[in-house]
């Protein structure tokens, strides 16, 4: 048999103030999906969270170290080797030049980049083996004749040259639309993401106009990003949130590694002085 992968994904922010175009993504053998699931519902039962998504977007000062106890949870099976993380996200200071037919089709394009080359998928097939990958995406922003063109399209990848050579591959009837509030690892995605998102759009570390200071909720969120940020760091010290993280011993290391981050840069994109931090801090 091969081997069996999951791929949830959710995408967040697609128009951020100095960041966009977040994609994320938590990759898990296909064996381990019913223990994972059970391991974060009896966290959630421990922390008296019955029938609620955990979800960036409702962190409160009253549920913040309720949040806090799920990333611990969520990064200790990610260190453990059982969940691997990827987020990917834009610049705006890189600004692509399109081409017609490429124009309101970013979210397709931006999904296929991400799926083809975040996880290193050529590189987790096992010697002599094959394997196949179930993509599950939450929320997905088109009606369903796009939908069967965004699966039409991503299927493509199983003949993407590294991938057909090593044995990989993702098929049509794999690709599938979910429910997050029925799989507690997109749970733990979105708070990942969300907190990342967050961070770089400097959403949690001001306070929103016209307040002049941060409000409850705002410092909950600091405080659950505060945790997202040192269990990044117990994995890569000095991690820096705002870029690619680096293969110091090869491509290999894309799969292996247990979080990634991925600053994507199209390869058409002109540099945009006016949309870096620098030129927005000045404009206020």
């Amino acid at each position: 048999m091969p081997t069996r992968y999951i791929i949830y994904c959710d995408e967040s922010d697609d128009k951020g103030q100095f960041f966009s175009n977040f994609y994320g993504g938590v990759l898990i053998l296909a064996s381990r999906r019913e223990a994972i699931e059970a391991e974060l519902q009896a966290l959630k039962n421990e922390l008296r969270i019955f029938d609620g998504e955990m979800k960036w977007q409702r962190i409160t000062e009253n549920y913040a170290d309720k949040y806090i106890a799920f990333v611990d949870k969520v990064f200790d099976i990610v260190e453990r080797g059982d969940m691997k993380i990827r987020i990917m996200f834009t610049h705006n200071r890189h600004r692509p030049v399109l081409e017609e037919y490429m124009i309101g089709r970013d979210y397709f394009m931006l999904y296929y980049q991400f799926v083809k080359h975040a996880f290193g998928l050529q590189y987790a097939v096992p010697d002599g083996d094959t394997a196949t990958a179930q993509l599950l995406l939450d929320d997905v922003p088109h009606h369903s004749d796009k939908f069967r063109q965004f699966k039409d399209y991503m299927s493509t990848l199983s003949s993407f040259p590294k991938w057909s050579r090593a044995g990989m591959s993702i098929a049509y009837h794999d690709i599938a639309e979910v429910n997050s509030k029925e799989h507690h690892i997109l749970q733990a995605l979105d708070v990942v993401l969300g907190g990342i998102q967050s961070r770089l759009n400097e959403k949690h570390t001001r306070p929103h106009p016209p307040a002049k200071r941060r409000g409850k909720r705002t410092k909950a969120k600091a405080r659950v990003y505060a945790k997202i940020k040192d269990r990044i760091r117990e994995i890569y010290p000095n991690f820096n949130v705002g870029t690619s993280t680096g293969i110091m011993d090869g491509p290999h290391e894309r799969f292996e590694h247990p979080y990634r981050h991925w600053l994507f840069v199209p390869n058409n994109a002109v540099i945009d002085p006016s949309r870096t931090k620098k030129a927005k801090t000045k404009g206020k």
